[in-house]
């Protein structure tokens, strides 16, 4: 495919990425409200279905982490290779840990709906559900913020895409990039963590438009 041709598939995808993931953490966060974990649990049994659908939004949005990962590298690559080809494995790495961590919310799912004799007791359940709601980031996010890093870094130096627009991508990831790993690591909590997204969603819905409607332009250096 040509570079136009990937440009506006990942233009595409980063907003089918936001499309399916954004109800996704809803339908999830809806069907998890309340207070204490046998309150949640009752809740996910209650919505079931929309966690099922949750689930497979999530998917999708793996699907679409490795579309991200090949069409990014193949706009970019020119650039520089090397980098390129970092941030395609950081992607890809994303789209797999992601479904990996999808199957906490399987587990989650069964915890509450489960029944007959292998159900855990309520201690086991309370401990178990417990972890599994644990909010912290995946790895998964945090290798999405590296790739994102790689890719904004090479669109800003090839002047591929408008210098402001990349200039937010490149801050916005490497904002993920320091602040991830101290929330893994209990050292960043509260709403910071979620402002701290605010700046990619500003980057990646415009990147997007900008993508699909115009391209990207050839890299500086191969002009």
């Amino acid at each position: 495919m040509t570079r136009t041709t990937n440009a506006k598939i990942a233009g595409f995808t980063f907003l089918f990425y936001i499309a399916v993931a954004f109800p996704a953490m809803v339908l999830l966060d809806r069907a998890a409200r309340g207070d204490g974990i046998a309150a949640k649990l009752a809740g996910i049994a209650q919505h079931a279905t929309d966690v099922r659908v949750a689930i497979l939004l999530s998917l999708l949005g793996c699907f679409s982490a490795l579309v991200l990962a090949v069409t990014l590298y193949a706009v970019t690559r020119d650039q520089d290779p090397d980098l390129a080809m970092l941030g395609l494995t950081c992607r890809v790495a994303e789209g797999v840990m992601s479904a990996v961590s999808v199957t906490s919310t399987v587990g989650l799912l069964w915890l509450a709906t489960a029944a007959g004799p292998n159900v855990p007791d309520g201690a086991g359940a309370q401990t178990l559900g417990a972890f599994l709601l644990a909010p912290i980031p995946t790895f998964g996010a945090i290798f999405f913020a590296l790739g994102s890093t790689c890719f904004s870094w090479l669109l800003l130096r090839g002047r591929m895409i408008p210098v402001a627009l990349a200039w937010v991508g490149v801050i916005a990831s490497v904002l993920l990039v320091v602040g991830l790993p101290l929330q893994l690591a209990g050292f960043l909590g509260g709403q910071i963590t979620q402002f701290m997204w605010l700046p990619m969603l500003a980057f990646e819905v415009p990147l997007g438009l900008w993508l699909l409607i115009k391209g990207v332009a050839a890299p500086r250096a191969s002009a």
